[in-house]
């Protein structure tokens, strides 16, 4: 037992370092990667208290209970009614779980289900910044849908059902192709084998210019001002975007990226041809994103899934519901 209890403090020690060194940036974290191996640690202490500890204490426990009853029959053979030992206390003492299965065996269940619904079907993730406003507002909490696209095995990420494929208007949580450690929310605007163009702040894909309509000015309530807001139909369900007309269309910065040579950059925007197995994301806070026009396409094996619902906002209760 005392080797357990050594063991189970190195395990809770390494977990407490690696969350630690993760907050304080000595290291990149990776909660997927974590949450499996609490997953797969603590199923294998519950396996052992299921299989081992727990019959070990039972039979302890069971072997006082006979030895109480052997004792209370030759107490009454020689006629002495009172005893003075508590066997239930006894017995309770023993089947209690000792701290190191408590704190691994007790948490498995409620890791393994946290482990199975993040991984298969709903991921929460929580709005950083203002890239996706209007629809989506920072400290938005939401709720990304982990098996439109295709169920995919966690840590590894690899795709074992078809599913869907990304359509045009959908908003995808997804791996920055930069820097894949780091999840990144923004709308497809093209699918494979679209070309697509931001000239002049106007979308056009496969040479279409998209409809879009102006709609009363945006009030942003960090910067205290107002901008102006269009109605865009992208897919089959139409959403909002900002446009700053202040803010050249000229893209600055664009980084050396997987397939560049498919874009065609000019004073007046950006047009790329989208290759086969990769999606141009674009924010709806057009002159206020970092997104494909800067660093490229996103590669299928990135995409995480569907953001499809605000499921909390601590500053604004009204913000709860579905978004387009």
């Amino acid at each position: 037992m005392q080797f357990m209890q050594i063991l189970t403090s190195l395990v809770l020690a390494g977990f407490s370092g690696y969350v630690g060194a993760w907050y304080f940036g000595a290291i990149e974290g990776n909660f997927a990667l974590l949450l499996f191996l609490a997953t797969v640690i603590t199923g294998a202490y519950w396996l052992a208290e299921r299989l081992y500890f727990l019959p070990r204490r039972q039979r302890a426990a069971q072997a006082i209970e006979d030895a109480a009853v052997a004792r209370r029959a030759e107490l009454d053979r020689m006629g002495i009614q009172k005893v003075d030992v508590d066997v239930q206390d006894a017995k309770g003492q023993i089947l209690m779980q000792p701290w190191w299965l408590d704190w691994t065996a007790g948490l498995f269940p409620v890791i393994v289900c946290v482990f199975l619904l993040r991984s298969f079907l709903f991921e929460p993730f929580k709005i950083p910044s203002g890239s996706m406003i209007p629809t989506l507002l920072v400290g938005d909490l939401i709720l990304v849908n982990k098996f439109t696209y295709g169920i995919r095995l966690p840590v590894l990420n690899t795709r074992i059902t078809e599913g869907n494929r990304p359509a045009r208007g959908d908003v995808l949580v997804f791996r920055y192709p930069p820097q894949p450690s780091m999840d990144y929310i923004k709308r497809v605007v093209g699918v494979p084998g679209d070309e697509v163009a931001y000239i002049n702040k106007r979308l056009t894909i496969n040479g279409k210019a998209l409809d879009t309509k102006a709609v009363p000015d945006f009030f942003e309530e960090d910067a205290m001002r107002y901008f102006k807001q269009f109605e865009e139909q992208l897919g089959e369900q139409p959403h909002r975007l900002l446009n700053n007309p202040d803010v050249p269309a000229f893209v600055q910065g664009a980084s050396n990226f997987a397939y560049r040579e498919n874009c065609r950059y000019s004073v007046e925007g950006v047009a790329c041809k989208v290759p086969e197995g990769h999606y141009f994301m674009m924010g709806d806070n057009r002159d206020n994103s970092l997104d494909s026009r800067y660093w490229g396409f996103v590669p299928e094996g990135n995409i995480v899934g569907k953001a499809f619902f605000v499921w909390m906002n601590f500053g604004n209760l009204k913000r709860i519901g579905s978004f387009h």
